[in-house]
């Protein structure tokens, strides 16, 4: 017997759609993109930015998509196209009718993330840590707008005991559609930072937007906000004007609901302890940075105010690793020793990208091998985009690094601000930079990555990595093996 994800009747009647064809009693998964459609999905042909989901329908088909969600308007154009079709007035609009049924259908505890860093690292130790006490259904990659989210949450199991979802923004107002849809139990502000500033007037919008997060909380849901968050009191009031009565703090300050009491640094990750309610849970990180604790005390508490299993959360904790480029690290082979990779390239803000120098500045390089930062732009910071990248000058020299290769048109601030203070160099584009770097590595050395995706720098991570052959390895001492890869998302 086939597990449908959703049964063909319900399925049109949640979209308001009508059917054409002779349609299957239900589908097995959902997919908006052909490259990803699994024989027995239905394919939602959504209008984007650049493609039009309709032109993409006999792909669809030869992918083994059982349904095709389409456009009332775009029925008469499609008389080529073989296949069993729902028909609707809009394809997003019955995506999202389809997302709030499937919510309407749940009995799983909901948790949202947002925040400006760690909200996808967050997300994603919870789908592994709960996985440990029920079956888990969470949003895949960073599927966290207007079209991810409902996307996501359609695709949520009728049978989930917990549903995890990351809701993004770059722009007021983005947030606040997407979680009256999620309604969630509990919602979580990692931290709130400098991000997405050209869009905003100061960090204190970039919190009310972030804030918005706890308008779709449920009737007696929970709000947890960072204790150690400058903006944290005014989440929390914002919390209380969004009518919630439970807020929950986490972080190292005194009086933090769920505290951070000690995190130690090991040779291979870290270990911290935190308190939880009344008990106290030590978690063996398979991560170094400190950042990373933070967003595992919110998934602890998370677990704790969902009513899992918290010694078990923390367990699971152990084994989990965080994603390609949020700290990944490499060892490489480099003439007679090898090099160590840190891979922060997935993307970058200034509060990230002081987690990232942190992080460099306690690898311990092996003899006669150098820290050595390679930056890329920090984008969507507008006009305070020439003073953010020049303050990391400061963080760079104080934390010892030994030199820096910068690449872009906004690094090119950091670079006059160093002023020769440390080894330095500034590229416009890509190969120069990293004709430069292959240059001169030399054994020993522990070189970290970090830029905004739009500046492409994975590029040079997956070069070093192609070329070498390496696999993933941990926090290197530069003299041994290790097993661990952190992040700073």
């Amino acid at each position: 017997m086939t597990d449908y994800l959703w049964d063909i009747g319900a399925l049109v009647a949640a979209t308001g759609g009508r059917a054409i064809g002779s349609m299957p009693q239900g589908v097995t998964g959902l997919s908006i993109d052909t490259r990803t459609v699994k024989p027995g999905d239905a394919f939602f042909a959504i209008k984007g930015d650049r493609f039009d989901g309709h032109s993409f329908l006999t792909a669809a088909v030869a992918a083994g998509a059982s349904v095709l969600v389409v456009s009332e308007k775009k029925l008469p154009a499609l008389g080529r196209v073989h296949g069993n079709f729902i028909v609707v007035e809009d394809v997003l609009t019955a995506l999202v009718r389809l997302s709030t049924a499937a919510r309407a259908r749940s009995k799983a505890k909901i948790i949202a993330v947002t925040g400006s860093v760690g909200k996808t690292t967050t997300k994603e130790a919870l789908r592994h840590a709960l996985s440990a006490v029920g079956s888990v259904h969470a949003s895949a990659a960073s599927f966290n707008n207007h079209w991810g989210v409902p996307l996501s949450l359609a695709r949520m199991p009728a049978d989930s005991r917990y549903g995890v979802f990351e809701i993004g923004m770059n722009h007021p107002d983005e947030i606040r559609p997407l979680v009256k849809i999620v309604r969630p139990h509990v919602a979580i502000v990692t931290l709130v930072a400098p991000a997405h500033l050209g869009h905003f007037a100061d960090i204190g919008e970039i919190a009310k937007a972030k804030g918005e997060i706890f308008e779709g909380l449920v009737m007696g849901g929970t709000a947890v906000v960072n204790a150690d968050d400058p903006q944290g009191p005014a989440l929390t009031e914002m919390a209380r004007e969004a009518g919630v009565d439970d807020i929950r703090t986490f972080g190292a300050s005194e009086g933090a609901d769920y505290r951070l009491l000690d995190f130690k640094p090991q040779p291979d990750g870290a270990r911290m302890l935190a308190r939880i309610g009344e008990a106290e849970f030590g978690v063996e990180m398979a991560a170094s940075g400190r950042h990373i604790a933070d967003n595992l005390l919110a998934v602890l508490g998370a677990a704790h105010i969902v009513g899992a299993d918290v010694g078990a959360v923390a367990s699971a904790l152990s084994t989990w690793r965080t994603g390609k480029g949020r700290g990944e690290r490499h060892r490489l082979a480099l003439g007679a020793g090898s090099i160590t990779l840190i891979d922060e390239s997935y993307n970058a803000n200034p509060t990230s990208m002081r987690a990232a120098v942190a992080l460099l500045a306690d690898a311990s390089p092996a003899e006669g091998g150098r820290r050595i930062a390679v930056l890329g732009d920090m984008l969507e910071l507008g006009d305070k985009a020439e003073a953010l990248h020049a303050d990391l000058a400061s963080v760079l020299t104080e934390a010892g690094i030994d030199r820096v290769y910068l690449v872009g048109e906004e690094m090119k601030a950091l670079d006059d601000a160093l002023d020769g203070s440390l080894a330095a160099e500034w590229h416009e584009n890509l190969d120069e930079l990293q004709a430069s770097l292959l240059g001169h590595l030399r054994a020993g050395d522990v070189v970290m990555v970090k830029g905004s995706n739009g500046i492409g720098l994975s590029r040079i991570v997956d070069r070093l990595v192609s070329a070498q052959g390496a696999a993933p390895t941990g926090p290197a001492d530069g003299a041994g093996p290790s097993s661990q890869r952190t992040g700073a998302v």
